[in-house]
């Protein structure tokens, strides 16, 4: 890997407008499962009679919330910690090399290690509002039930609280899309990590690109390696840690 890492630094040196596209892959050295490797959730929760994507749909949530936030208070509220991966790319947009993130994750872990510009495309795990009147109640209080097992309610008029995420079934929120590919579209590098690019329309932006290297960081092959000027099969956050060391 020693040749990989070198040749990674040497772009990263040669770049002044680094974008990062990341996945479930990102936050699975924090503890945090991904969704499509052996080990993530759609293939080892089993025990709600319905597969995970069908739990996180829009039409489920609506039907079935008791259900929906037993899971979501599984696998989502976690007391999971930035990693090697989030905290070197907060270190770079920090020296001005990394312009954003752009994120497919809703745990708020690249914020929590420093970040300050990032794109949550799918939302946040930890920000609610009211189907109903559309207000939003304190956070804390909606975890809060949440962690108790029970649905949380709106403070003002008593609707289901909504997590402010993007389910299956729903579309991205407004201006989300445009800002993505205005950025990726005006970077020179773009580092593609912790993703297996298989979920649209998140996955059709890297197409956008016009830059000089794309760098994938993916423990599994994608569709988008071949158009990739280096892939690096390893885990992310000890690429990541490696990298830094020579920079």
């Amino acid at each position: 890997m020693k040749r990989q890492i070198d040749l990674f630094a040497q772009m990263i040196l040669e770049c002044e407008n680094i974008v990062f596209f990341g996945g479930a892959g990102t936050s699975t050295e924090s503890g945090v499962k991904d969704y499509r490797s052996q080990d993530g959730l759609y293939h080892t929760v089993q025990d709600y009679g319905v597969p995970p994507e069908v739990i996180l749909s829009r039409s489920f949530f609506f039907q079935h919330p008791d259900i929906f936030y037993d899971f979501y208070r599984k696998y989502f509220l976690i007391d999971a910690k930035p990693n090697d991966a989030h905290k070197s790319l907060a270190e770079l947009e920090r020296i001005g090399k990394l312009k954003v993130v752009i994120t497919q994750n809703i745990d708020g872990l690249h914020q929590k290690a420093g970040s300050e510009n990032v794109i949550e495309l799918h939302g946040t795990a930890n920000e609610f509002a009211c189907c109903n009147c559309q207000k939003e109640t304190l956070n804390t209080a909606v975890i809060s039930e949440i962690k108790k097992g029970k649905v949380p309610k709106c403070s003002y008029c008593s609707g289901v609280m909504k997590p402010k995420v993007v389910l299956y079934e729903e579309p991205l929120y407004d201006g989300v899309a445009e800002y993505t590919v205005s950025c990726i579209s005006q970077a020179d590098m773009l580092i593609v990590g912790g993703t297996s690019l298989s979920v649209y329309p998140a996955a059709s932006f890297v197409e956008y690109f016009k830059g000089k290297y794309i760098v994938m960081i993916n423990k599994s092959e994608t569709g988008f390696d071949s158009k990739a000027n280096l892939v690096i099969s390893e885990r992310i956050g000890e690429v990541f840690k490696e990298v830094m060391k020579l920079l």
